[in-house]
């Protein structure tokens, strides 16, 4: 058993919520610092680690949480704070070198951008990610720094902006800057890099260029993407596009908020490749993935069972936002009924019993999938774009379910007694579409019943269908979990 505490900071973060996991399977222990711990609820490894709360205005939050630290990992940019970010992140670094020299760490590890920092282009942000290793490698503790451009993952801020532009335009329109070069390097292959240089001395004290095996205009970034999900798309440049005006766009269609979304989009005005190959050098262990199997890979993982559940420590009832290719909306509610009673009325949904919400929507909305079935049919077409038929059997009034049974219009996808029940639509639509209960005790006379509706969207038409059936959305999906509480409480 490897007995090194390790320090996670960023825990909130895409790059943290991979590398813990990894951590943990090698056997380190591992601590975590984040500025609202509350956040960190749902994620599967919470209980196997150590959560303390704290930032990088705090020193004496920094040392307590580094006490007794060997190594820590420097996860952490201040992009979300708007202007003036840039002199925040000096600050933070400072202050961190300095707590870790006085906490005793050995070693930090720091994850930076991808950029020339002799390009007289670079942008604020990436000089800022290059001034902060810089910062942190003056303090007395040997710093070990990685610099990665397009992390391609799902979940990676990179990633997903890339994703739904794609997914949104057939025709992508960008600056000039979508001619320059970018490295893209698998999202485990960061995590391999990061992983190997905990053990390895030698490579302390040093800067590693992360890039995948090959190079590419930024636009071919997304050309690839699209090609992999069978989009036709096509990209051409506009000179004097404003960094503004695209990372409204960004702000508007992605999960990326629009101070981040500004400081990625002022990164592609220079190229993000490597230019010094010492990574593979002092890490030939590392054996690197291509862009299109990470897409692959990126692609597999679209479904709910794969999802971080960063929604549950949002502190809210009820949240519509964007995560990880999903459009996702979640509900919870506090029913004064034990979990057994609420987890019945969830198997009596469908069948004979009808929905306990609207059910004349759900009666219409089979009908008119049935219809557009049996003219494909006649067509001899092929199924719809989930490789499944659609379904318009109701079962009977037996309560018991099983993973791949029918309920009306959905298949049973994930089932544990008394806690989950997730379903699969079989509806045509121009994405995939889930819904989820789970029931968790509150108290001994309570319950938490949490619904939450995800929406896989593949190409523009799967947008403009949700958000054009939006309201109808709101109006079933609030009404059905209102249904359900009460009707457990009535019984």
């Amino acid at each position: 058993m490897i007995e090194k505490l390790v320090l996670v900071t960023g825990a909130n973060g895409f790059i943290a919520s991979r590398l813990i996991p990894r951590l943990l399977r090698d056997g380190y222990r591992v601590r975590l610092l984040a500025r609202k711990p509350e956040r960190l609820k749902g994620r599967t490894w919470l209980p196997q680690v150590e959560v303390r709360g704290g930032n990088t205005s705090d020193i004496e939050s920094l040392v307590a949480a580094m006490e007794g630290v060997h190594t820590v990992y420097y996860l952490i940019h201040s992009m979300s704070s708007g202007r003036g970010y840039t002199e925040i992140e000096r600050e933070s670094a400072r202050r961190f070198a300095a707590a870790a020299e006085a906490a005793g760490v050995q070693h930090v590890i720091y994850l930076g951008g991808l950029a020339n920092p002799r390009d007289p282009h670079l942008s604020p942000h990436m000089r800022s990610r290059i001034e902060t290793g810089e910062v942190l490698r003056r303090g007395r503790v040997p710093v070990t720094e990685f610099r990665a451009g397009v992390i391609a993952g799902a979940g990676s801020i990179s990633f997903e902006m890339v994703r739904f532009l794609t997914e949104c335009f057939p025709i992508l329109p960008g600056p000039s800057w979508l001619r320059n070069q970018a490295q893209p390097i698998a999202s485990e292959n960061v995590i391999d890099y990061l992983m190997l240089s905990l053990e390895k001395p030698e490579a302390r004290g040093a800067i590693y260029e992360m890039g995948g095996p090959e190079q590419m205009p930024y636009g071919d970034v997304m050309l690839q993407y699209a090609r992999s999900r069978g989009l036709k798309r096509r990209v051409f440049t506009l000179p004097g596009i404003p960094i503004w005006w695209m990372a409204m766009f960004v702000d508007r269609l992605t999960p990326v908020p629009y101070p981040i979304a500004t400081a990625l989009v002022g990164g592609l005005q220079s190229d993000s490749s490597v230019t010094d190959d010492s990574a593979r050098r002092m890490f030939p262990e590392v054996r690197l993935i291509s862009y299109e199997a990470a897409l692959g890979a990126a692609l597999h993982d679209l479904t709910p069972a794969r999802l971080e559940r960063v929604w549950e420590g949002m502190g809210t009832d009820t949240a519509n936002f964007r995560h990880e290719g999903f459009i996702v909306d979640y509900r919870t509610r506090t029913v004064k009924a034990p979990p057994s009673t609420v987890f019945e009325q969830l198997l009596r949904m469908g069948g004979r019993n009808h929905w306990p919400y609207a059910d004349w929507l759900w009666r219409l909305r089979g009908c008119l999938d049935r219809i557009v079935s049996t003219q494909r049919a006649h067509k001899n077409t092929t199924e719809a774009n989930t490789g499944m038929p659609s379904v318009v059997n109701r079962r009977s009034d037996n309560p018991g379910l099983e993973v791949g049974q029918a309920v009306d219009y959905y298949r049973v996808e994930a089932f544990e007694p008394g806690r989950l029940l997730r379903l699969r639509s079989t509806l045509r639509a121009p994405g995939e579409g889930w819904l989820e209960w789970r029931v968790d005790p509150k108290t001994a006379e309570t319950s938490q019943l949490t619904q939450t509706a995800f929406f896989a969207p593949r190409g523009v038409a799967s947008f403009l269908y949700w958000f054009a059936l939006g309201p109808l959305h709101e109006f079933v999906l609030r009404g059905l979990i209102g249904a359900l509480r009460r009707r457990s409480e009535s019984a």
